[in-house]
Formats: C-alpha cells, structure tokens, sequence
C-alpha cells in the first residue's frame, strides 16, 4: 500500500530539517543542567518528531511497514523504558548504540542492493556506514555484555593481539577500498567488508578492562553518531546528517573528558588492556587491618559532625540507595551539617552514572560537587561516606607506581578526618585492583547493602529524635 494524497515539497522538508536541527542543539544545550534536563529531553524528542513526518510527509513510502515498524518500535522502547532498572541503565545505553550501528549498516547495505551501480561518494558513504555500523553493533554487544556481568569484566589477552588487531584494520581497510574503486563488481569485496567490521568490533572492545566502560559506552555511542552520519550521505537526508554529527562530535567530547579523568590516553584505554594486571605489587605494602563499624555507631560520629561528603558509586546503584542517601542528607542538614556530594566524571559504568541516580532522588545540583572541586575540602571534612565506589577513591592511584591505576585522578577521601567505606565485602572494585584505603587509621568498614546501612542510620536518627 503506498502513500496517497499531496507530498510537501523538497524546499519545505529541508525547512523542518532545519527546525529539528535547531531543536536537536537546543535539546542537547539544556541537557546540561539538571533542572533543564527533563526539558531538554523533550526538546530533543520533538525535533525528532519534525525530522520523521519530514521525512514520512515527502510520500513514496510503503506504510504497511512503516506502521508494523513504528508500533513494534513503540512497544519494544516502551517496556525498556518501563521494565529497565537504573543498575542496568549502562547496558541499554550500549545496546541503543549497538542497534543504532546495526540500523546504520543496514542503511548501507540496502542502498547497495537497490543500485549497485553507485558514484564514488555514495559507494565511501556505504562502505563507512557498514565499516562503522559494524563496529559499533558488535563493539556494544560486548560492551552489553561485559556491563552486565555476562563476560568476565578483566580483558582477555593474548600474545600478537594487537599483531592481529592490526591485521584485521588493514583488512578492513583494503576490503573498503577495493569495493569504492568498483562498487559495482565488486560486491564480495562490500560482504567482506560487513564481517570484517563486525569482526574488528568484538577484537577492538574485549581487550578493554571493566574500569574503563565510561570511555568505551562514550566513544561507541560517538561511533554510532558518525555511522548515522554517514548513512545519511547514503540516502542524502540533512537531518541525519546533522544528528549523526551533533551525536559523533558530542561523544568524541565525552570520551575526552572521560580519558582526562583518568589520565590516559584514548590509545592507551583501546591497546592497554586496563584491568589484566593485578594489583600484586601494590598489596605487598599495605598496612594496618580493617576495622568494622555498625550503623548503630557510625549514627554517632554522624550526629557530632559538622562537615559530610557522600562519594557514590556503582554500588550506590546495586542496593538502590539514592533515596536513603538523600533522606540522610536531609536529616545531617537539619541537624547542622553541611552537606555535599563528591562525583568523580568516571564512577558508575557510564559517563554521569552517579549524576543521574543523584538527580532522581531530587538531590539538589548545587551540592554535586566534581572531584577537582571536592578535593581541596576533603581535609576540612569530617566524615566522607564512601557508597560502594572503589577505584575513583583509591589512594594506590596516588601512591603506589606498581598499581595499575597509578596515576589516575581520585577523589580524596583520605584526607578526611574519617571515612566511612560500605561495601558488602572487602572485594575489589570493577576493574579487579585492589583498595588500600580499605586499611587506613581514619576508615571504618561498614559491610552489608548500602541501602539498609543508610535506613539503619537514619532510623537512629529519627528513634534519638
């Protein structure tokens, strides 16, 4: 059944591709603060909205598929959206990437089947948006995987890894190259180009270590705006053409500031394999025992404290904690305190982890303090309550040259006059190193959930009240 009735001129939809353009960048503008943030989303939404009937009221479109595919759309996005929890919000932004590569692919390959025949800049177009669809679907599938604890988060290495690594690119390349000279005759040239790119984003992600999935989830998701992209010069639609750059250009941003955080470079988060190597070494000099301490005493330090910073993590997003973190707060501020909240740009296990679970309990953004500006009042802090983070808090990044994490910027939660660490175990964090801090003069280990921890301490609070 194809479409019928008046179709909008070209002039007019490359109009309301403008509109959705300017939409889109407002949308992203405003996703840069908390209390505009809902509003940016939608923002975004609508111009997304303008681009689709743009693209839809221009005619010549087979609506049977159009509409199976919007309502299995809407039904799929709808139960995510619905039925995911916030521990599991990294893996579905890796399997949004993942998908939009996979579409961006199939974009390429379609076009190819319809006209084999192509020009030289359609074929580079076709041959991007598989090599970097590929990439990307496959890449974020592992990522997916190694997120969600399906794969073992410590990258498995082998000897000549980066030898065939490097093989398989210039394969890739190769097989690009011959296929744009001749897209026509060449079309075993474009199939091995398919699984080859699929193939190069499994080899390119399973090297890379747990710890490092903020740069990854960033940098795939900057993947699979330059697919999109690209797909767009295929089929010569402005408006994903524009997404697809404000995508890819925002997430190579990220991923900077992601790398900057760690102090690494991109090349040494894809080749490095981060997370292999233990922390052997480092264990040898640590000092000191762990001491426990309940809810019912940390109650005590708390009620006497005039300074608290809460330092969250991904534990902090396992036990659900957000909102006892918050009642908490509330209760230290009506009793005196000043209160703030240290996030380090890479705890979680997704660029602004920390920031969203902080946002939906309606912690205050003003208190939210980055970890260049939380670090110089750590000495003045009385208590900092670490919520199951590990690396971002460990001091062998500061003072131990065997770590593998030496180097990378931490928020100091040492230099408080006490450190409040709770966790369920003394297991090491995401990226398999293992934490000093854990046996400090100033820390006390408060083992159990997070969120039960926080509920016992508040209900001492409100029973002394």
């Amino acid at each position: 059944m194809m479409a019928a009735g008046l179709a909008i001129s070209e002039t007019t939809a490359n109009w309301a591709y403008i509109a959705a353009s300017v939409l889109f960048i407002l949308g992203l503008k405003m996703l840069g603060k908390q209390h505009t943030a809902r509003k940016g989303n939608f923002v975004s939404a609508v111009g997304m909205l303008v681009a689709v009937v743009a693209v839809l009221a221009q005619g010549g479109y087979d609506w049977t598929w159009i509409v199976v595919g919007l309502l299995l759309g809407t039904l799929i996005g709808t139960f995510a959206a619905l039925a995911v929890r916030m521990t599991a919000m990294p893996q579905m932004v890796g399997l949004f990437n993942g998908f939009g590569g996979l579409a961006s692919l199939l974009v390429g390959w379609w076009e190819y089947q319809k006209s084999p025949a192509l020009p030289l800049f359609t074929a580079v177009a076709v041959g991007l948006a598989i090599l970097i669809g590929g990439i990307t679907f496959t890449g974020s599938m592992i990522a997916w995987a190694k997120l969600d604890e399906r794969m073992p988060t410590r990258p498995p290495l082998f000897r000549g890894q980066q030898i065939v690594n490097a093989l398989l690119v210039i394969a890739t390349v190769a097989a690009l190259v011959i296929f744009c000279r001749d897209p026509q005759s060449q079309a075993p040239a474009l199939y091995i180009l398919i699984v080859l790119s699929l193939v190069l984003g499994v080899m390119a992600v399973i090297p890379i270590g747990g710890a490092d999935m903020p740069v990854v989830i960033s940098l795939l998701n900057s993947y699979s705006g330059l697919a999109a992209s690209a797909a767009g010069f295929v089929i010569m639609n402005n408006v994903l053409i524009v997404a697809g750059c404000l995508v890819g250009a925002s997430g190579i941003i990220l991923t900077n500031i992601m790398c900057k955080a760690m102090n690494r470079s991109l090349a040494s988060v894809l080749f490095g394999g981060f997370g292999a190597a233990t922390a052997a070494g480092a264990t040898k000099i640590f000092k000191g025992e762990a001491k426990a301490l309940t809810p019912e005493d940390a109650y005590y330090i708390l009620e006497a404290a005039n300074s608290v910073a809460f330092v969250p993590g991904y534990g902090m997003a396992v036990a659900q904690a957000q909102h006892a973190v918050r009642e908490l707060a509330d209760i230290l501020e009506a009793n005196g305190c000043d209160v703030r909240y240290g996030i380090h740009p890479v705890a979680g296990r997704m660029p602004g982890h920390m920031n969203v679970l902080l946002a939906e309990a309606d912690v205050p953004y003003e208190q939210l303090l980055d970890m260049d500006a939380i670090n110089p009042l750590m000495p003045m802090v009385d208590v900092a309550i670490v919520i199951g983070a590990n690396d971002v808090v460990n001091p062998a990044a500061r003072e131990i040259k065997e770590s593998p994490i030496y180097g990378m910027p931490i928020i100091n939660v040492d230099q408080a006059r006490t450190v409040f660490v709770l966790k369920r175990s003394m297991a090491s964090g995401f990226s398999g190193v293992d934490n000093p801090l854990f046996f400090h003069e100033n820390t006390r280990m408060i083992f159990g959930d997070a969120k039960t921890t926080l509920q016992a301490i508040v209900a001492s609070f409100k029973t002394a009240s």
